[in-house]
């Protein structure tokens, strides 16, 4: 699970280092921002997770939630680019990457917490 966080954490980073060779300027410092600041949070959750494994993962998956939540706002300008509207260039792809890298994290974060959560209960038991 922690490699996921940080392969995650990097690759958000990688994407938004990316759309800096792609895009036009003023949308890929926007998106390098915003890839560095979910990137950065989601390697801190790994690294914060080597010392308190749980939660380091809940936090990482907490973010990456609040990452796949901002991701879907991405999808009117998903659907106007498949619509032929070039106007932000690539942005959106490049969003839905990061969007979908967040939601595998969410769902891998609530698989493992599940996971736990029943082998607890049968160690209780």
């Amino acid at each position: 699970m922690r490699f996921h966080i940080f392969f995650s954490g990097f690759a958000v980073i990688g994407l938004g280092l990316a759309a800096q060779r792609v895009l036009a300027s003023a949308e890929a410092t926007n998106l390098l921002v915003g890839a560095l600041t979910l990137g950065g949070a989601l390697v801190i959750g790994g690294l914060f997770s080597l010392k308190m494994k749980w939660h380091g993962i809940a936090g990482a998956g907490v973010v990456a939630l609040m990452g796949f939540a901002r991701g879907l706002g991405n999808i009117p300008d998903l659907v106007n680019l498949w619509a032929g509207d070039r106007s932000r260039g690539g942005a959106p792809l490049i969003e839905l990457g990061v969007t979908l890298i967040c939601l595998m994290l969410v769902l891998r974060t609530a698989a493992a917490l599940m996971r736990e959560r029943a082998r607890r209960l049968t160690d209780d038991g």
